[in-house]
């Protein structure tokens, strides 16, 4: 128990290195302790100075903490700070924080609760309180040896001396869900996960150092609710028996609390789904106006593949069906020069007739500002947490080099969006009688100062099914809790795992699969790829063929063997 004399805020501070005698509970660390220079591989930016990081031990691991507000960040009191122990329990209380890298004192609170010490396998929350509202909290776990990660179920790999942060559930964060598995050159296996019961940010910095990591587990609070007072989510750490043990036991807690129905059972796939063998990824119009095939052209192709396979087993996927792609959004209108209204609907209606199903392309987050509307959902228009402007932005679209500008990163936790990307599908379903609906880029979430966008997904997807309750989603690149709402993707996730995929969802192959021949990506960013047009027995993604321009005319043989592939492909095994 802390003895120390409480110092008014904004008092000197005792240095850190005095942590120990001021506290016995606590260990004396810093920001470095135990850290490789970054001589020894990349590193992520730091302090340029020893930030306190007092440690609690229990068993054989250490926690620190730290507190990020807007403004400023915080290490704990060690003068201010309790610890507890119990048979199964340790509570860590600090009745105040440490400023300006631990040179001044300042108000606020921290506990952390930890279960499971008597076990090993450590679970805790932590509570925190500022003077100002909190962005985040970090907790600071030493003690888990080197070796490979894998990250969300995917392939294990070896950092070397890299310092790599992973994030969830951003699409560029690298993580589809909040869980890491760490496997040591001894055989030992370690398991970090957050058990969320909403999505939020949850950031993994793995520093390696010459015996073993430093781990930083970051929640971070949800940024349209301002607040002085936050709560981590379940974070958990320990030894684990098996993969298999502890990623199940994770995708078991995903399913309870997302309510994600499992494949066979989900009320929201139709029979036709569940029979598809072969997409066909027939590419529209280019960003530029490059039209790789109009309507005309994808009727001739969709003819030709009843002849190869039974329509019933084909799902038609549509890149671009409304014209230049990306700069018409959120327009999703038939393109006049691709054959128009008629045209379109000519082809849905004769594709229907053959028994294919069609799935035309939206974008869930994307909007051209120069369109002459968008003043209708500005609104919706995302900022990152921070404050600062969140665009699509990525794409070099005109390849002069430099990514483009005018494309905000939409949020479909506000309303405006919601309902005017939601009128858009339906009036698509309504007027054209399609089958399904895709959703771009569907698997990003960013915090914001707007809303949820999860919860804006939820709604969207509710509102369509509650007037068209026979067209499902198909998404993009799905984190976690998304299968709760969308049956199909793009991109098969957790390789390690493959049950946390399969038992609920089905994918196939991303619209940049490359074509027969010189393996264009049609409508994609990434140009040009190499074609495989081997399918192994073993792969589970349900085979997709690009079509781009040359693809019918010139290629026409190599479609007709990978289709013969596809009809002899074995399917979804878990």
């Amino acid at each position: 128990m802390a003895t120390g004399v409480v110092v008014a805020p904004g008092a000197a501070a005792p240095a850190p290195s005095a942590a120990r005698a001021v506290n016995p509970d606590l260990e004396a660390l810093s920001s470095r302790s135990g850290v490789y220079t970054p001589a020894r591989g990349n590193s992520v930016m730091q302090f340029g100075f020893d930030f306190p990081e007092p440690s609690v031990r229990i068993g054989t691991l250490l926690f620190g903490f730290r507190v990020q507000t807007f403004e400023n960040v915080y290490a704990i009191d060690p003068e201010l700070t309790r610890v507890t122990r119990a048979q199964d329990t340790v509570r860590v209380v600090c009745d105040g924080l440490l400023s300006c890298g631990g040179q001044t004192k300042a108000p606020g609170r921290l506990v952390a609760e930890f279960a499971g010490a008597a076990l090993g396998v450590l679970e805790w929350r932590v509570h925190a309180e500022a003077g100002s509202a909190i962005k985040s909290i970090t907790t600071v776990v030493r003690g888990l040896p080197r070796g490979s990660l894998s990250i969300s179920c995917g392939d294990f790999f070896d950092p070397a001396d890299d310092e790599k942060i992973f994030e969830y559930p951003q699409l560029f964060g690298g993580m589809s869900t909040p869980f890491a598995f760490l496997k040591a050159a001894d055989g030992r296996l370690f398991e970090l996960s957050a058990r969320q019961s909403v999505v939020r940010p949850a950031r993994f910095l793995f520093q390696p150092g010459p015996d073993g990591y430093r781990v930083e587990l970051i929640h971070e609070h949800e940024g349209w609710s301002s607040s002085t007072a936050i709560e981590t989510c379940l974070w958990r750490v320990g030894p684990a028996r098996s993969y298999s043990d502890a990623a199940s036991a994770h995708f078991a807690h995903v399913e309870k609390v997302y309510g994600v129905p499992r494949w066979e059972t989900r009320p929201d796939v139709p029979l036709w789904m569940r029979e598809i063998r072969l997409v066909l990824s027939i590419h529209g119009a280019h960003w530029t106006g490059y039209i790789y095939n109009d309507y005309a052209r994808m009727l001739e192709i969709l003819r030709w593949t009843s002849t190869q396979i039974d329509p019933r087993h084909v799902l038609v996927f549509l890149p671009a069906w409304d014209g230049r792609y990306y700069w018409n959004y959120p327009q999703y209108l038939p393109d006049p020069r691709m054959g128009g209204a008629a045209g379109f609907r000519s082809l849905v209606t004769s594709a229907h007739s053959l028994g294919f199903h069609i799935a035309p392309m939206f974008g869930a987050n994307s909007a051209n500002k120069r369109w002459k509307e968008f003043g209708s959902v500005a609104d919706a228009t995302t900022e990152h947490i921070d404050g600062d402007a969140f665009d699509l932005n990525w794409v070099d679209w005109d390849n002069d080099r430099s990514h483009e500008g005018w494309m905000p990163f939409m949020n479909l936790g506000v309303a405006s969006w919601r309902r005017w990307l939601g009128g858009r599908i339906s009036a698509v379903i309504e007027q054209f009688g399609v089958d399904a609906y895709f959703l771009d880029i569907a698997g990003a979430w960013e915090n914001n100062r707007k809303g949820d966008m999860f919860v804006g997904t939820l709604g969207l997807i509710a509102d369509i099914r509650a007037r068209y309750p026979g067209v499902p989603p198909i998404g993009e690149m799905l984190y976690d809790a998304q299968m709760a709402c969308i049956p199909m993707s793009q991109v098969t996730r957790y390789s390690q795992h493959p049950a946390g995929h399969d038992a609920y969802v089905r994918s196939f192959q991303h619209l940049s699969h490359p074509a027969p021949g010189r393996g264009s990506t049609g409508v994609h960013e990434a140009g040009f790829g190499v074609y495989q047009g081997e399918i192994a027995p073993e792969q589970r993604a349900i085979p997709t063929l690009t079509v781009v321009d040359d693809t019918f005319t010139r290629n026409r043989r190599a479609m007709a063997a990978y289709i013969a592939e596809a009809k002899a492909w074995g399917g979804w095994r878990l």
